[in-house]
């Protein structure tokens, strides 16, 4: 912006300095009848000149909050998180301020502050006179006009002006307004609240403002701590907080400490003694640099990033995502979130535990919990390391895995038998038992066929093969062997067999599967609409998990099986206030029934079996390591096993852990997982179920672990213990198992 300047008083001539004289000395002689001499008491010319000019200036200054840093923090409300902020600013109270530092600035930057009104008239004549005279350029500005200046600034941002009100860009109408200001605002504040003021808001170099967060980032210690060395430094700063740096220019700053110990010691505020002693010490400078953002976090980066995404994307805290950002690097929020810090701490351990430095870099593992019945997140782990400016590097990225696309920019994964329990949770909707028999030995079904899907045109959906396929049949394939065979829905998704989740389908309506994947909040993300989308009964293939989830939605939906069928919308905020006490609106607990509780405790019947008593086969280690309290969950492998998964609660934490290629769809097998190179083939019971015990086993235990709901409807008179020897229920063996599936994707 230009500065608005008349070119009469360019004071770059001799001439110029003269008209600036001429013209400054005028403005001085307005202000010493106008300002320091109240208006109404005095009848003389110089009032009477000055009168019209001064009636039309502000009397009083507009002031906004300070640019304070915002914070978030976990459901404790202290374990902070990550702080945001422009200016890195901590306000204090006048007594939480060494004398030193009071002594220090008023010694260099005004030391007549205690006598004046706001307008030291000795100070500007002096310095009227050395600019006429000499090629520098000397100020005159009181620490009250200094203090006038920063709020007018702050305000300015805040407001969103462009308006110059730093030095060298300041027209005498600018000054003027200034003086005037600054005279007002000696008749509202005492000294001390002005000095305090001050000391809170001026820039003290990089993005610190203010003589708290100075001495923290300078020498980790307190305003209040400062010696009179230290205060030296940073008083001497004040004049040019980049070139009397401590940090980046320690000769210039000691040069500088040095001429403000001198000024002490003139004006009397220290003795001879103290001044040899300070000026012979060193600036001590231990910077304890804090990034702003979500990088600065220790814990939970990637849940720090949701919760900024959400804050930025909710018009209740402005009505452009650049009011939301302004308000988060300035408005000094405390966020209080749901995140539990001893969840999250162990999350990370198991997530960095399992997937470590020597592992291939597509490989990644996120653990995500929610609480059932709240949607509350507990937890959000990711191996990877948060990092916006490394892009090159293959395991650092902000993008995050455990959430959907709009809040983390990936678009899922694909979830294998994960959506398996969907399967036999509609099918019992349907008037269906977990006891029902299905026919398992069918593994291929005819392209062109049709199914039933009442909620697509027609009623129904035809069977049709993979694009440039030709292919007469859909070839099903399951892990374990000897399961072409009659079996029970609980039998079938025990062993999550392919065969008969297909053969589930086919026997009913494949629009009552996704109508509760649909109640369960389950949608994927279709990039080329660039939105997320409900499941749809197109193709069977679904049913196999065919569709790309993030680890969030799975854990959704899983949670409401432990809730009794109640389904929550994810929840991050908990509170969040600023520094005055004002409240911001945070979105309520969101539930609703989206399963019949019955229905939900007979799906549980079987899932709590997968958890307890995990089946073991093609030479897959499956260890639940004896849980301690009761779980449920279900396994997971997508086609080719690029990604592996395994889903379930217990009675307070649903969790999903997922171990994956995130860069392409290839397969696991052949890649270096937790130091160990994999030459057999990736299952979900493989790696992502240890890692989810590991975690639940401590973490779980700090919420409800009691029993599941019984359902009075269940075919089973236990509904734990190992009843699987025959898939019809009667007697006989079977020697199979794993996990899922290896044809999920079709």
């Amino acid at each position: 912006m230009a500065s608005g300047k008349s070119p009469l008083f360019d004071t770059a001539t001799t001439v110029g300095k003269i008209m600036s004289f001429l013209g400054v000395s005028a403005l001085c002689g307005i202000l010493a009848a106008g300002l320091i001499f109240p208006l109404a008491a005095t009848g003389g010319a110089a009032a009477s000149a000055g009168s019209d000019l001064l009636e039309d200036l502000p009397a009083e200054l507009r002031e906004e909050p300070l640019s304070v840093p915002s914070t978030i923090y976990a459901s404790d409300g202290e374990t902070e998180i990550a702080t945001f902020y422009d200016e890195n600013r901590q306000p204090v109270e006048y007594d939480q301020i060494s004398q030193a530092m009071k002594d220090a600035i008023v010694s260099i930057e005004d030391e007549r502050f205690y006598e004046h009104g706001g307008v030291d008239a000795r100070g500007l004549g002096r310095a009227l006179v050395h600019n006429i005279t000499s090629p520098t350029q000397q100020g005159a500005s009181t620490i009250t006009q200094q203090y006038v200046n920063n709020v007018l600034i702050n305000a300015d941002y805040l407001r969103g002006e462009e308006r110059l009100t730093i030095s060298g860009n300041k027209t005498y109408g600018d000054k003027l307004r200034e003086m005037k200001l600054a005279v007002s605002l000696e008749q509202e504040m005492t000294k001390e609240e002005i000095l305090e003021g001050y000391l809170n808001i001026v820039l003290l170099g990089g993005r610190n403002y203010g003589v708290e967060a100075a001495a923290q980032y300078y020498w980790g210690i307190p305003a209040s701590e400062l010696n009179i060395q230290q205060a030296a430094v940073l008083a001497g700063m004040v004049q040019s907080p980049n070139a009397y740096n401590p940090e980046h220019n320690p000769e210039a700053s000691k040069a500088r400490r040095d001429v403000v110990l001198g000024t002490m010691l003139s004006n009397g505020f220290i003795t001879q003694e103290e001044y040899d002693e300070a000026v012979a010490s060193d600036l001590g400078v231990e910077p304890n640099h804090e990034p702003s953002g979500c990088i600065g976090a220790d814990l939970a980066p990637y849940f720090c990033d949701y919760v900024v995404r959400q804050i930025l994307a909710d018009d209740t805290f402005g009505e452009t995502e650049e009011d939301r950002e302004r308000l988060l690097l300035r408005g000094g929020l405390n966020i209080v979130t749901t995140l539990d810090p001893d969840a999250q701490a162990e999350a990370e351990e198991a997530v960095y535990e399992t997937v470590v430095e020597e592992d291939d870099p597509k490989v990644v593992a996120t653990l995500t919990s929610l609480e059932p019945g709240t949607g509350d997140i507990l937890s959000m782990a990711q191996s990877t390391q948060y990092d916006p400016d490394d892009a090159d590097d293959p395991r650092r990225t902000t993008m995050n895995f455990n959430v959907d696309y709009a809040w983390g920019e990936s678009g899922g994964f694909p979830v294998g038998s994960t959506l398996k329990p969907f399967v036999a949770a509609a099918w019992i909707e349907e008037g269906g038992s977990m006891d029902d028999v299905v026919d398992a030995s069918v593994d291929e079904y005819e392209y062109g066929e049709t199914w039933e899907a009442s909620c697509m045109p027609g009623g129904e959906i035809t069977l049709l093969p993979p694009p440039d396929s030709n292919d007469d049949t859909w070839e099903l394939t399951n892990v374990g062997e000897n399961f072409l065979q009659r079996m029970t829905i609980d039998y079938g998704l025990y062993y999550s067999v392919n065969t008969a989740t297909v053969a589930t389908a086919h026997e009913m309506d494949l629009c009552a599967i996704t109508d509760v994947t649909n109640r369960l909040g389950i949608t994927e993300y279709n990039p080329a609409e660039g939105e997320m989308q409900a499941l749809r009964a197109d193709t069977p293939s679904f049913v196999l998990g065919a569709a790309t989830l993030s680890p969030m939605a799975l854990a959704r939906a899983y949670a409401a099986f432990a809730a009794d069928g109640v389904v929550c919308q994810e929840r991050a905020l908990v509170e969040i206030t600023d520094g005055h006490g004002t409240s911001y609106p945070v979105p309520e607990r969101d539930c609703e029934d989206a399963l019949d509780p019955d229905v939900a405790a007979q799906v549980n019947d079987t899932m709590i079996n997968i958890a307890e008593y995990p089946s073991n086969t093609a030479g897959v280690p499956f260890n639940a390591g004896n849980p301690p309290f009761p779980m449920a969950g279900k396994t997971g492998t997508s086609n080719e096993g690029s990604n592996t998964w395994f889903a379930g609660s217990t009675e307070g934490m649903a969790t999903v852990a997922h171990v994956g290629n995130w860069r392409d769809l290839e397969s696991l097998r052949g890649m270096t997982i937790s130091g160990q190179h994999r030459d057999d083939w990736v299952y979900g019971s493989t790696i992502a179920a240890p890692m989810w015990y590991r975690y639940m086993n401590d973490a779980a235990a700090d919420y409800p672990t009691g029993d599941f709901r019984s359902s009075p409807n269940s075919p089973f008179d236990d509904r734990r213990g190992f009843r699987y020897n025959n898939p019809t229920g009667g007697g006989g063996n079977n020697n199979s198992d794993d996990d899922d599936d290896s044809d999920d994707d079709d």
